[in-house]
């Protein structure tokens, strides 16, 4: 039996080596019971490596895995049972029908067939099915295929799910319906997710995994990123009145928060700054105040936070300084 105190999921210093190349190299994370957690990473970084180490699909060089402490090494057939894998470039059978498919992979996954029948409705209505159940899955969009391999990952009501690109050649109103699909997952599953759709990651998942070369190079919500890697907040201002004396007014109002880019006056009065301060709350509404009580007139003023992609970008190039390039001839993840 599984653990129930155990977190979802439980990967410990994992290695993975193809040919004396190293994919993987001595990742750890945990991701908790009903969580949706991203996996992101350059392409090469060692992402599907490691989601197929987790679903028992490869085995690891070295290290440990669990699933709802299950170790997937030893019990694989008991871990298989507790998750819904969806592959990348998921291989359909095209000559089956929709419902046909999902009968034939319930009985694999041994969902007992008085509730089959009803399980099979319920997934087809909340993958949006329903109207090409009848359909041979050939002949249907890359959407609708990307939504039945969503439909069997779940049909079994695993408490793990694994998605490797999910939404990889959906056009946008596809990647919402994935993406509410996803979100409507949270708390009754633990998902894992890994995806080159960085805005749909931010909105969808709890918190964020960033690989690159083999290593998890940030991990945390986009906030605890954010403070992590930038360790600052950004205000862009316009604003028209004596300059010269900003530098003392933003002092006083905290002693971290200076100008960090100045455009030249425009025709108007008005100039463009770029402030920047180590406080992670929100300054606004004290800087607003204190410059019309000096005379400044201000135009606009807007908190700016980095967005996933500037965080993934960050993560990714600071871990060139502490891990060494790959080797050209390491195995695509």
């Amino acid at each position: 039996m599984s653990d129930p105190a155990a977190p979802a999921i439980e990967v410990s210093h994992l290695v993975k080596t193809f040919g004396g190349v190293t994919a993987v190299s001595d990742i750890s994370f945990n991701v908790a019971r009903g969580e949706i957690v991203g996996f992101l990473g350059p392409n090469g970084a060692g992402k599907s490596t490691t989601m197929r180490i987790l679903t028992g699909y490869l085995p690891a060089t070295s290290g440990s895995v669990k699933i709802l402490g299950l170790p997937v090494a030893s019990r694989p057939d008991e871990v298989k049972r507790r998750i819904g894998y969806m592959p990348e470039n998921n291989p359909l059978p095209e000559e089956m029908r929709v419902s046909e498919y999902m009968y034939f992979r319930g009985r694999l996954k041994e969902v007992p067939r008085r509730i089959l029948g009803p399980r099979i409705d319920e997934v087809l209505e909340v993958c949006d099915l329903k109207r090409v159940r009848h359909k041979l899955i050939g002949q249907l969009s890359k959407g609708y295929r990307q939504r039945v391999g969503i439909a069997e990952a779940i049909l079994a009501e695993p408490p793990v799910i694994i998605m490797d690109e999910p939404t990889i050649g959906l056009d946008p109103h596809q990647i919402l319906i994935v993406r509410d699909l996803i979100a409507g997952l949270r708390g009754r599953m633990t998902v894992i997710i890994s995806s080159h759709i960085l805005p749909e990651i931010e909105v969808t998942c709890d918190r964020v995994l960033i690989i690159n070369q083999g290593r998890v190079v940030a991990q945390g919500t986009p906030g605890d990123l954010r403070r992590d890697i930038f360790g600052h907040s950004t205000y862009e201002l316009d604003v028209a009145g004596p300059l010269a004396t900003l530098p003392a007014l933003l002092s006083g109002i905290e002693p971290t928060l200076r100008v960090d880019q100045q455009q030249e006056p425009r025709a108007d009065g008005f100039t463009h700054l770029t402030l920047h301060t180590g406080r992670e709350d929100d300054l606004g509404e004290a800087l607003v105040r204190e410059l019309l009580a000096h005379g400044f007139r201000v135009r606009s003023l807007t908190r700016v936070h980095p967005t996933l992609e500037d965080l993934f970008l960050a993560a990714t190039r600071r871990s060139w300084d502490v891990v060494a390039p790959p080797s050209p001839r390491e195995h695509p993840a």
